[in-house]
């Protein structure tokens, strides 16, 4: 069963392959990737579903995996758990063979952690002065540095 949420999408054609991320709402599909944004629909039928997405090009970049910069493609395929693949072709190039695969994002919410709770320093409590277990050291004590004898 194909279910809701966030999917990172890996896809190609002959000419090109890209990477992408998809969000799967009630039936629409939105997303992007660096160049292009996908939108449309989507039906499933127990582990198939069929889908028909328009892409359109929202910056420069380089060229579409299909050729044009704006296609409508049309789309089978079967999800088994957390991953989908489909396949099909744009309107605009039949001849273009596309395939997809859908791998499901799970949120990455940090639990409550009592162990990485921020703790607010008191600088009043900090130790004033040296102890038994520190000395004070100068790196620079007078005398220290030898200077080289002047060569004439």
């Amino acid at each position: 069963m194909l279910r809701d949420g966030r999917y990172a999408a890996w896809f190609r054609t002959p000419r090109g392959q890209g990477t992408g991320l998809v969000d799967l709402t009630e039936g629409r599909i939105s997303g992007s990737d660096s160049f292009f944004t996908y939108g449309g629909s989507y039906r499933v039928d127990e582990e198939r579903f069929s889908a028909v997405l328009t892409v359109n090009r929202h910056a420069d970049g380089p060229p579409s995996v299909f050729g044009p910069d704006e296609v409508e493609v049309n789309l089978l395929g079967v999800c088994n758990g957390l991953v989908a693949t489909c396949s099909g072709t744009a309107r605009e190039v039949p001849d273009v063979k596309f395939e997809a695969t859908l791998i499901y994002s799970q949120e990455d919410a940090p639990a409550a952690d009592a162990r990485r709770a921020v703790v607010k320093l008191n600088a009043d409590k900090l130790p004033k002065g040296l102890d038994s277990r520190s000395r004070q050291r100068h790196p620079f004590t007078p005398g220290s540095v030898r200077s080289e004898p002047d060569r004439q």
